[in-house]
């Protein structure tokens, strides 16, 4: 795409993996589709790169108990996203063509209401989904409203920004939500995945003693590089809760991250007799399938919690931004051409993915 001035030029169609079959069958078929028209107070981003998160699979697999995508007018999925503008709207007061920008999992919200208010704008009961309710960072255009578009600061780059938008600032948010203080330790089941690891990450930077659950040498090698001070090889250990308890100071976990779906049954122990521990929850399981056997006895005599954490608010993102900006979250990813966006889901499907996937929509 050719730049003179400042002006680029915006071609009629673009690249997107499109869901087919929506539903446990689903695949990602790349197809050309209209870039779309922006709205008067809309920025038009041109994204370079999206991650692949498991929100995506959700969406695409339909087993969250919500509404198709299809049924939205939705064809791609995806949150992670991240570009440059090319066009800007005629109400459009401060954004400017060149502008670095990201593509979050919220697309807007209606700015009123005590939550837009109160900085949890991401629970206004007017928000849209991105990749759900309009389409998501698997199209190559998109369209964001000015109020709602985040700016990616030089030094970071897209392959980084992308997933910084959802993962990075959703555990960034579930630290620092937790109430957690320098010194205490924070314990991240599916550490070796790509949430677990930006949170290893972020916990270390913010004076946090992290311990990964997760299995396989090559994980704890990763694992212990980006900060963790004790692995956790679940197949290898008789009683993770009883390792988690003997790690943390014999007494157990300040908090817990729950990334892996599958700890939500035994993240309670992990946090032994600490008083006040937490249980911060964030991996999302299909409807329906998995719970936490809350004893309130325990809840009360060890003033222990459970706490919910969805995605970020725009200040989180910008605080995450600033992380990887002074070099404080290591690239952890794999590069996919856009020919390979089913090949890149399928893998995350199957957890087979290290890190995170990412799709780069300049290589074929």
């Amino acid at each position: 795409m050719a730049e003179k001035m400042g002006v680029f030029e915006i071609p009629k169609e673009c690249k997107a993996g499109v869901v087919v079959d929506e539903g446990p069958d689903f695949r990602v078929e790349v197809r050309m589709v209209p870039v779309p028209e922006i709205k008067p107070n809309e920025v038009l981003i041109k994204l370079n790169a999206t991650g692949i998160c498991h929100s995506d699979l959700h969406f695409m697999q339909n087993d969250w108990a919500l509404p198709k995508m299809s049924a939205l007018g939705t064809q791609c999925a995806g949150h992670e996203g991240a570009g440059i503008i090319v066009k800007v709207g005629s109400e459009v007061k401060n954004l400017k063509v060149g502008m670095r920008a990201g593509y979050k999992p919220i697309w807007d919200t209606c700015g009123a209401c005590s939550l837009c208010r109160g900085a949890y704008e991401c629970h206004c009961p007017k928000a849209v989904l991105t990749g759900l309710m309009v389409d998501g960072s698997y199209k190559q255009y998109v369209t964001s409203p000015e109020r709602y578009t985040t700016l990616i600061p030089d030094g970071v780059s897209d392959y980084i920004a992308g997933p910084v938008m959802c993962s990075a600032s959703t555990i960034y948010t579930s630290i620092k939500d937790s109430k957690v203080e320098p010194g205490d330790w924070a314990v991240f089941p599916g550490g070796g995945g790509g949430v677990g690891m930006q949170g290893i990450q972020l916990a270390k930077a913010m004076g946090l003693r992290p311990i990964a659950i997760d299995t396989g040498a090559e994980k704890e090698k990763l694992c212990k590089d980006l900060g963790a001070e004790h692995f956790i090889d679940f197949k290898q250990v008789k009683s993770v809760a009883d390792e988690v308890v003997r790690l943390c100071d014999g007494i157990g976990a300040h908090a817990v991250f729950v990334t892996a779906v599958q700890s939500y049954p035994d993240s309670l122990s992990y946090l032994g007799g600490r008083i006040g521990g937490k249980v911060m929850c964030i991996g999302l399981p299909p409807a329906g399938t998995l719970h936490l056997d809350v004893d309130p006895n325990q809840l009360c005599f060890k003033k222990q919690g459970v706490q919910g954490t969805l995605v970020s608010n725009m200040s989180d993102v910008d605080k995450t931004l600033d992380f990887a900006a002074r070099g404080l979250l290591k690239p952890i990813y794999t590069v996919y051409g856009v020919s390979r966006f089913n090949e890149a889901v399928q893998k995350l499907r199957r957890g087979e993915v290290a890190g995170r996937a990412v799709v780069d929509f300049n290589l074929e």
